[in-house]
């Protein structure tokens, strides 16, 4: 029996801004904006199209993907109850609407949001559609406008999800390279992995009027920090007044300033650039036979491993113990695992540490400077925890600042110039979630890095070596080869946050980690990682030689094929690598299982 809402209810609504019981068809004619105070609420996809588009112009892109749920995520609902949940409260196949349409008589590919579904959360699927939208604007030479509305990454398809913030942000890095214009509007919220990837990484941000925008979310920042917040922290004005939007715009004016950007962008026959210089793959293709006949295509095998079975490191014995995922967290985060300052004295010879972002900041949480791996010259770039308490409060346990990433970023490319290759090593449980992280651009900041690795021209090998927790790990992860030491752990967020969101508590948080499949192994499976790092018997803290020996014979192994790859090759390759990490591709992974 379907409840009828009373009449009441459907010719007023409450503002949430300032309380006022305002007349339901005044406020949709003010575009659901508040009259009394300016507040903007939310709207639904479809709702934004319908506001910024001409009329009669819009062109929906196919939306339809084969079902997946690529880690048989359970909590105390299944995944697929939860999508199907998601698909009848909303209307929509899932949490992004994309579309061809004119804005000002401009043609132009959108993706919108909802937050509405799964609070807009990026997984899989809509990471396919997004990139499968930036590849049809890179095919018709039309600028891209994404407009976010996100609580982050999904946790209900693990680090699967996590992989999308490369692979979107790679097909923001081909309308770069051929002079595109890429836009983005942060609606409210706009959080997480979204932020600290496509959101941020394009050509021009703006911000609708009392949107937010940051990393970590407020509870977060305050439950980490147990301090209050500044007023109006991570909202549209604020983040104008830090640099870190464009401009902010009113709703009714969006369309206008859009349309504007547009003709003041559009580039003239004469002047239209040249195709990237970087080939592309197949994805174009891939679109045509999903479009016609809705088949997914077969999915290679992880690299020599056709069974689709966890591969080892040469000579270190067969397929690693298994472990309880929870006992591995644990193992991943002993204070006497080996840190990156550990390897770089016992791995690699002759380091020479650079410090500074030049912009002002110094971050300890990062390392990086110039070694010699055997008789090659890289770059190491590495988080760094610490053994004692002082150690690990003196590093931020792990966590970079922004200004760590933008020093890893300089090194990065201070490599690419100098044709070193770079080796990354990653043992963090997230990017620095404090208010002056957030106020000094955290999410651009990761986003940037991660653009930039997809287009590096030179070899990129990173290795999980601890803990490797969301973006704050993938912005030194996004790598031509992905090596996991046996007792890593690789995450979208950490258990006991994803206990805490999707469970009735924290305790939970063993049930959580197992779902998440973070370990090595399960990743080997995913194909997210490469390679599995044997450790010694018991751990790599117990035989911390033996763990270095290991490892310096897996990056010998992993890094010699890479120097012998053209550049352009090697930028295609690793495009390729992260492109597989679509809807469909994960579809296939799961039925294999």
């Amino acid at each position: 029996m379907t409840a009828t809402v009373p009449r009441e209810e459907q010719l007023w609504s409450r503002c949430a801004g300032c309380a006022s019981l305002l007349y339901r068809k005044r406020l949709r004619r003010n575009l659901d904006v508040c009259p009394e105070c300016g507040e903007h609420a939310r709207l639904g996809a479809p709702e934004r199209l319908r506001l910024l588009v001409d009329p009669g112009s819009l062109r929906l892109l196919p939306d339809q993907l084969p079902e997946a749920d690529p880690i048989d995520f359970v909590d105390v609902l299944p995944y697929p109850h939860r999508l199907s949940a998601a698909r009848a409260s909303t209307g929509l196949a899932e949490a992004v609407v994309c579309a061809m349409a004119t804005i000002g008589g401009h043609p132009a590919v959108l993706a919108v949001m909802d937050f509405r579904f799964l609070g807009g959360s990026l997984g899989c699927a809509v990471g396919e559609l997004i990139t499968r939208a930036a590849e049809r604007a890179l095919d018709d030479r039309i600028p891209l406008i994404l407009i976010t509305a996100s609580g982050g990454a999904r946790m209900q398809e693990g680090t699967l999800s996590l992989m999308q913030m490369a692979t979107v942000s790679q097909a923001i890095a081909a309308l770069r390279e051929a002079g595109l214009l890429t836009v983005s509007v942060l609606t409210d919220p706009t959080y997480g992995g979204v932020a600290a990837s496509f959101a941020t990484n394009t050509d021009l941000v703006l911000a609708e009027s009392g949107a937010r925008m940051g990393f970590a979310g407020p509870r977060v920042i305050r439950q980490v920090t147990g301090r209050a917040l500044p007023e109006g922290f991570q909202t549209a004005d604020v983040l104008l007044r830090h640099g870190q939007v464009d401009m902010v715009v009113q709703r009714r004016s969006l369309r206008g300033q859009l349309g504007a950007l547009l003709a003041a962008t559009r580039p003239t026959r004469a002047g239209r650039p040249t195709r990237p210089p970087v080939p592309r793959q197949e994805p174009a293709a891939l679109r045509e036979r999903l479009t016609d006949d809705g088949a997914a295509p077969a999915d290679p095998p992880a690299d020599g491993d056709a069974a689709g079975t966890p591969s080892t490191t040469p000579g270190q014995g067969g397929t690693p113990p298994v472990r309880d995922a929870w006992d591995t967290v644990r193992m991943a985060r002993h204070p006497g695992r080996p840190t990156t300052l550990d390897y770089l004295d016992s791995v690699f010879d002759g380091f020479v540490e650079l410090h500074g972002d030049r912009l002002g900041g110094d971050c300890p949480a990062i390392v990086g400077g110039v070694a010699r791996l055997a008789d090659r010259h890289v770059m190491v770039i590495g988080h760094q925890k610490g053994h004692t308490t002082a150690e690990l409060v003196a590093r931020n346990f792990g966590m970079a600042s922004p200004a760590g990433h933008r020093k890893a970023l300089r090194l990065m490319r201070l490599a690419a110039r100098l044709g070193l290759p770079v080796v990354t090593l990653v043992d963090t449980p997230g990017a620095d979630p404090g208010v002056s992280a957030e106020e000094q651009g955290q999410a651009a900041a990761i986003a940037e890095n991660i653009l930039t690795l997809t287009v590096l021209p030179t070899p990129v090998l990173a290795v999980i070596t601890g803990e490797g927790g969301s973006g704050g790990a993938l912005a030194l992860a996004v790598a031509d080869r992905v090596l996991m030491l046996e007792n890593a752990v690789y995450s979208v967020i950490s258990p006991e946050g994803c206990a805490a969101i999707l469970w009735p508590d924290r305790s939970a948080a063993p049930q959580a980690a197992r779902a998440l499949r973070l370990t090595a192994p399960d990743l080997c499976r995913l194909g997210v990682v490469d390679e599995v790092v044997s450790e010694p018997s018991t751990a790599a803290h117990d035989d911390p030689a033996e763990a270095a020996q290991r490892l310096r014979a897996a990056l010998l192994t992993n890094l010699l094929p890479l120097l012998d790859v053209p550049p352009a090759m090697l930028v295609r390759l690793r495009r390729q690598r992260f492109r597989r990490f679509g809807s469909t591709r994960a579809g296939v992974r799961a039925g294999a299982r």
